[in-house]
């Protein structure tokens, strides 16, 4: 399995570190062997030897290029250009670099049987043409054998450590995705059933009374259609309405509970008015008395909203208002209503620290999301550079049709 190495996960294309390795180690080789040539006697080899031995360094550095997606065979390659360059050339440039760096990605790239083998037949292949030398006319002793073989099993050495270090990276970003997708399903599966519960709820309270009403109300109107007197009319309606009364009363008891359970035990139940723009001053106000300036300002001609979008509006804007006073650390806020044809758009903005994290949404944010998607809309929020700004978007025929749809 192909593991995402540092330069796979974005910090630099692999493409493009693979050439910058290539470029280097190639300046490096050719460096070194030019400087072997022009400090080596005239006339040391032949024209056709020198020219095989470039041959040679630009088949091993230009294969480094493909050390990425053909680590075995580019480490083969190197290995082989480099048995031939060094008893042909009489330079000894450092072609060996490019078969210790295609022998390291070998092992880094998870092919670490290979890498153990290709060390293995270099190090053999080395000491038995050594052997076979005589006494005199070596070209490594065996301290440098031994130095050999350490450089050999430190580059196989290494290169499994990134692969182990590469495997356990992966492995941990995979977990944190796993669990981050785990806990937003989680939250959105707890989310729904919420949803369904409370549904489940209300239905259960206003749905059989609401029934019992309707029943009650058309026996009442049959009743007095069949005695228009009233003395016998007055009756009746009278039965009728105190049955009406009751049946409405046990309802409102039940649905006062049912909302109960949902507020917080400490938590009065509402008296004021349903809240709404009109109702935006008071809003205001109160965020003043907590020390922060806050300016409203109205563009084009305010309209008549229906009750629901007209308390999502009022909704969006004390959320961002409690967020600023809570979080924001600001002095100054403004909130602008502007107001088209067909919509509605809301704008909050205060002089804070802005949020940490950009990408960062806290559960206020999202109910406002939700409070705007709801309506056909949309909602934003974002560091401006200056302070923090949330944007939201209101149709007016989404709203109208939704309200309609309800009723």
């Amino acid at each position: 399995m192909a593991l995402p190495s540092p330069v796979r996960r974005g910090r630099v294309p692999a493409r493009t570190a693979d050439l910058a390795v290539t470029a280097v180690v190639t300046a490096f080789v050719a460096g070194w062997t030019v400087l072997s040539i022009v400090s080596a006697p005239a006339g040391s080899e032949p024209l056709s030897r020198t020219v095989l031995g470039w041959f040679l360094v630009t088949v091993g550095c230009g294969a480094l290029l493909l050390r990425r997606r053909r680590p075995v065979a580019v480490a083969v390659v190197t290995l082989l250009t480099s048995a031939v360059y060094y008893p042909t050339s009489s330079y000894d440039g450092p072609l060996m670099v490019t078969f210790a760096l295609a022998l390291y990605t070998t092992a880094a790239e998870g092919r670490f049987v290979a890498a153990v083998a290709l060390a293995s037949v270099t190090l053999l292949a080395v000491g038995l043409g050594e052997i076979r030398q005589d006494p005199g006319r070596r070209q490594i002793d065996d301290t440098s054998l031994v130095m050999l073989a350490g450089w050999l099993i430190s580059l196989v050495a290494v290169g499994r450590a990134q692969r182990t270090r590469l495997a356990y990276l992966h492995e941990v970003e995979q977990r944190a995705l796993a669990a981050e997708r785990e806990q937003e399903a989680r939250a959105r599966q707890s989310a729904t059933e919420e949803r369904l519960r409370i549904a489940r709820e209300v239905h259960d309270v206003l749905g059989h009374s609401l029934s019992l009403i309707n029943v009650q109300s058309s026996a009442a109107l049959h009743r007095l259609a069949k005695k228009p007197g009233p003395a016998e009319a007055l009756p009746a309606a009278a039965e009728a309405l105190e049955a009406v009364k009751a049946t409405s009363k046990d309802a409102l008891r039940e649905l006062r509970g049912t909302l109960g359970a949902l507020r917080q035990s400490d938590e009065a139940a509402p008296t004021a008015p349903v809240s709404g723009l009109d109702r935006l001053d008071e809003l205001v106000g109160r965020a003043r008395a907590a020390g922060l300036d806050v300016t409203a300002r109205t563009e084009g001609t305010p309209r008549p909203l229906p009750p629901a979008l007209d308390l999502a509006a009022y909704r969006i804007v004390q959320e961002s208002l409690t967020n600023v006073t809570r979080h924001a650390r600001a002095r100054a806020a403004l909130v602008t209503l502007s107001w088209t044809d067909d919509e509605l758009r809301l704008r909050i903005e205060d002089d804070g620290e802005g949020s940490p994290d950009a990408e960062a949404r806290g559960s206020g944010l999202r109910g406002m999301a939700e409070r705007a998607r709801a309506f056909g809309g949309e909602l934003t929020a974002g560091n401006t550079g200056h302070g923090f700004e949330v944007s939201a978007r209101l149709p007016f025929t989404s709203s109208l049709t939704t309200t309609r749809g309800t009723e």
